[in-house]
């Protein structure tokens, strides 16, 4: 059995990999910061599979203990500070974990596996956000970036020694640059989970209003269940390379905000919408939308999911989660 160890095991992506690598007979091993992490529960009950391993992307030595007990195959590594309006207020943070965590763990991949012929494979999650500002559109592998972000900035420099790393050292190292894919198990604090469960609790009675910032911003947004499967498939490959992974098609957060209202029957949203400057950003991404060319044809990767699929689904498992909480019985 081939053994993989994923740093980020708690957020969505983390969870869909687990799935499809567990499905695929490997040992999956989940990255774990401190004891205390309030999600370890979450992991252990719904995915019993997971061999959690303590270690932190701060911290060289743990990461190195964590590499020589399992002795991975494969390494994913989406840990990250990943909520760019936070990373405005804790950019340090940000910039040590997000961007200095991956050349921490490449050290540790390196120092573990040998400085040549080593056997470790490791994927990068790369961001979108690396692009900002962009310069082309659509946003290909060779597009240069311009990030808006403390956030954006970290993971360009992740980006980047992932590659140095792959150039210095032989290592099969991979970055997959995904550009925005949300699920049911995106975090709440995130604007496309925001208004879907707030979609399912104004159609529900539980709450009136939903306070929003910049509606004109537009994303290439697709499901991280499909994103995930071309995570995989990079490491598969007999030489490594970098990967943009998309779906070409872009819609605005008011197009998100109209497909989550429309699916529970509230065309008038409007209505139910205020907009508060405290959501807006410092410097605002206009536009992002990716040209995953490159992955289709080496990869043989495309997305299954449709923007107004993935807004249902999310909308739906909103409506049933609120439903369960507040005792209410769905017709």
């Amino acid at each position: 059995m081939r053994r993989a160890l994923i740093t980020g095991i708690t957020g969505q992506d983390g969870q869909y990999l687990a799935e499809l690598l567990h499905s695929k007979n490997y040992e999956v091993f989940g990255l774990i910061k401190g004891q205390n992490n309030p999600r370890i529960d979450l992991i252990r009950t719904e995915f019993p599979f997971v061999e959690l391993v303590s270690a932190d992307l701060q911290d060289l030595s743990s990461l190195v203990a964590a590499l020589e007990q399992v002795q991975p195959d494969e390494v994913y590594n989406l840990g990250a500070i990943s909520f760019v309006a936070l990373s405005f207020k804790q950019a340090e943070l940000t910039a040590n974990v997000t961007g200095l965590g991956v050349l921490r763990l490449l050290e540790a991949i390196r120092m573990v596996g040998g400085s040549s012929g080593n056997r470790i494979r490791f994927y990068q999650a790369s961001s979108s956000e690396m692009f900002g500002k962009v310069r082309e559109s659509p946003q290909t592998e060779s597009t240069p970036f311009y990030p808006r972000s403390p956030y954006g900035c970290a993971k360009v420099f992740g980006h980047d020694i992932t590659v140095n790393y792959r150039d210095s050292y032989g290592l099969f190292a991979c970055s997959g640059i995904l550009f925005n894919h949300e699920s049911p198990r995106r975090g709440i604090e995130f604007v496309t989970r925001k208004v879907t469960n707030a979609v399912a609790r104004i159609k529900l009675g539980l709450q009136e209003t939903l306070a929003l910032g910049n509606l004109d911003p537009r994303r290439d947004w697709g499901f991280a269940g499909d994103y995930v499967q071309a995570m995989w498939q990079m490491l598969q490959q007999d030489e490594p390379g970098d990967y943009v992974v998309a779906t070409g098609h872009t819609h605005s957060v008011r197009d998100f905000v109209d497909a989550a209202f429309r699916h529970v029957g509230l065309d008038d949203w409007e209505r139910f919408v205020l907009q508060d400057p405290r959501f807006f950003r410092p410097a605002e991404v206009d536009v992002l939308v990716g040209d995953a060319t490159k992955a289709r044809t080496e990869l043989g990767w495309k997305p299954q999911v449709d923007f107004e699929s993935l807004v249902a689904m999310m909308v739906d498992h909103d409506l049933n989660l609120e439903a369960g909480k507040a005792g209410i019985e769905l017709p």
